[in-house]
């Protein structure tokens, strides 16, 4: 059996399989924090990334937004300054930097990274936005992630890329095929497609795709969606044995302190295995003190003082 991911140490944790750091969050009893952060534009604390952040303050899994795999950029690690980005930018060819074991050994954290399953024919209800291919889910993103090093990834949506769920059960079936690390499925708002954030049927063909961990929005975050809809998808995903993930991607990631103390107790009611926090703060990351405030009232200060003090070289 593993140790569980809020005692292990970091060399523990690099040394998990995927089924391995998936038991280990399931050991942790509704107790682990995945910080999402964006790897564009000037990180919140300036020089360094915004994982290293997100980690201080103590996320256990860190999750990459507007990561493109085919010019992998992270803002603020070494080598990837802003005139450096720019570069990169300009003439991705000369972009010769893996970022994602950098970043697992300045933080000691499983990396993860969105790819987006988007739907061309998706009815739109707002503008819709393009992403590049590195972007987006297919057979060669999924196989670039797994030459990076990748350890999860999050098949989910931002604002107004049109992604379905259906698109996304699709997508699963491909990661399986294609990658080894764990496969996060789900949306957390609407990603402009006009269709139900959530319904029994979609978390179901994730379940039947291979899907590891099921996303959902947090209750008290989509409108409409309610601790009873939560505790009914959560029922369906352990049935499967897929472990469940609640999502702040509305911006309430910035919101009072007391507001992330409420979504956070109030989902670790309902039985979530994972509490996502997301990266709608200053510089594509949520105020650490909202990581922070997360951690402590899912968890207690003996519990995160551990995340936070615990050095990565244990």
């Amino acid at each position: 059996m593993v140790k569980r991911l809020i005692s292990a140490n970091y060399s523990e944790v690099a040394s998990m399989s995927s089924a391995e750091l998936k038991q280990s969050i399931k050991a942790s009893e509704g107790r682990t924090i995945l910080s999402e952060n964006v790897v564009m534009g000037a990180p919140q604390a300036g020089d360094i990334s915004n994982a290293e952040v997100a980690a201080a303050f103590g996320a256990d899994l860190l999750l990459l937004n507007v990561f493109d795999c085919f010019n992998p950029i992270v803002q603020g690690i070494p080598g990837m300054s802003p005139a450096e980005v720019l570069t990169y930018l300009q003439e991705p060819a000369k972009n010769q930097i893996n970022p994602i074991p950098i970043l697992k050994k300045l933080t000691g954290r499983p990396i993860g990274v969105n790819l987006e399953p988007v739907d061309e024919a998706s009815p739109m209800f707002s503008d819709k936005l393009t992403i590049s291919k590195g972007r987006m889910s297919s057979k060669e993103t999924f196989k670039k992630a797994e030459a990076l090093g990748v350890d999860f990834i999050c098949l989910t949506g931002n604002p107004g890329t049109g992604v379905t769920n259906a698109a996304i059960a699709q997508a699963v079936a491909v990661a399986k095929e294609n990658f080894s690390g764990l496969i996060i499925a789900g949306k957390m708002h609407s990603a402009g497609s006009d269709e139900p954030v959530v319904s029994n049927e979609a978390v179901r063909a994730y379940a039947a795709a291979g899907a590891d961990i099921l996303l959902l929005p947090a209750v008290g975050t989509v409108q409409g969606f309610t601790e009873e809809d939560m505790r009914a998808a959560v029922k369906i995903a352990k049935e499967a044995d897929l472990l469940t993930m609640s999502a702040i991607g509305t911006s309430q990631e910035s919101a009072s302190k007391e507001t992330i103390r409420q979504i956070a107790l109030l989902n670790k009611i309902c039985g979530v295995d994972i509490q996502h926090i997301g990266d709608a703060g200053y510089g594509g990351l949520a105020p650490a003190e909202n990581i922070y405030e997360m951690s402590l009232t899912i968890r207690g200060m003996r519990h995160t003082i551990n995340r936070m003090a615990r050095s990565i070289n244990r």
